[in-house]
């Protein structure tokens, strides 16, 4: 495992991060405890969850991911010190109209409940999870400023921020001297690559963002369960895998990830990932696992180290 700062920060992390939307959902508490148990004995020292995971399952309220998470720091079986734990707010953890957002209001309540379900007096990377159009940028970062004077948070970061929402975030801060924005989570793939890299990269390369990519599997249509001469998986994600990037495009991108996978003796999921950790602004990608069996598949691709040639087969398929 590498471990990298975090962009200008002196922060380490590892360049894979365990993501943890899976718990509570399609990952149990005693499976999900056994998957951090076995990230960490692979070196991965870097979670990521937010407070709305997984409150779209039927009979959850939302927080189930921290609640995990915190029931297994609260067993010791890591010292709390050791692992960077990240979290988000934004989305609706309530009915009342108050419970989401990014306002001061509903930052300063999701960050004691935070703390709470995560059994910690203190959160590593505290993000944005996506925008909020209805509050103003200044008083969402003076609320986090608050909160990392106050030692409850110690960073700060953004998800699915446009590059220019972001630039004129970190301006904010520059000129008012408050907490700025180090990170960013960029939905970023072999299959999902321009978003990022068309003005979001350029911007996190000369300020200096940390990068933690979502998604560096395409959903999981970059795993090798969708080939051309396979049948389609029967579920509602595989639908939407189906319609996003199940063309000549994407076919050809798993064909060539396969071909370059073989020379290393590699999964098609592992090269994909080899793939994102090759791009130098990408700090650390994260997974997410609900088997041991797939962690250590995955974690991999961390191993894999693409020749110039490689990568630029991938990126030419691809583009």
């Amino acid at each position: 495992m590498q471990y990298n700062r975090l962009g200008r920060t002196g922060l380490k992390v590892s360049n894979i991060c365990l993501g943890t939307m899976q718990f509570g959902w399609s990952a149990d508490e005693a499976t999900a405890h056994e998957v951090m148990d076995e990230a960490v004995a692979l070196g991965c020292n870097f979670f990521d969850t937010a407070d709305v995971y997984s409150r779209w399952v039927a009979g959850n309220q939302g927080g189930e991911s921290e609640t995990i998470i915190g029931n297994w720091l609260a067993q010791k079986r890591v010292r709390r010190q050791d692992i960077i734990i990240a979290t988000k707010v934004r989305g609706r953890m309530g009915d009342a109209v108050t419970n989401q957002g990014l306002s001061r209001h509903h930052i300063m309540d999701a960050v004691e409940a935070s703390l709470r379900r995560l059994q910690t007096d203190y959160i590593d990377l505290y993000q944005t999870h996506s925008v909020d159009h209805d509050t103003p940028l200044e008083e969402t970062l003076q609320a986090l400023d608050d909160l990392v004077r106050a030692g409850k948070v110690r960073y700060i970061g953004c998800s699915n921020y446009p590059a220019w929402l972001l630039t004129k975030s970190l301006w904010i801060s520059d000129v008012r001297h408050l907490a700025r924005y180090d990170s960013v989570q960029p939905h970023y793939s072999l299959v999902h690559r321009a978003e990022f890299e068309r003005e979001l990269q350029p911007l996190c390369q000369d300020q200096q963002i940390g990068v933690i990519p979502y998604s560096p599997l395409g959903g999981g249509f970059l795993t090798g369960k969708y080939r051309r001469d396979s049948d389609l998986p029967a579920s509602d994600r595989a639908n939407g895998i189906r319609q996003r990037y199940m063309n000549e495009r994407g076919f050809a991108i798993v064909d060539k990830l396969a071909e370059i996978g073989q020379a290393h003796e590699a999964t098609i999921a592992q090269t994909a990932i080899a793939w994102v950790l090759a791009n130098p602004s990408v700090t650390s990608a994260i997974i997410g696992a609900n088997t041991l069996a797939q962690l250590r598949e995955t974690v991999h691709g961390a191993a894999i180290t693409l020749s110039p040639a490689e990568k630029a087969a991938l990126d030419e398929e691809s583009n």
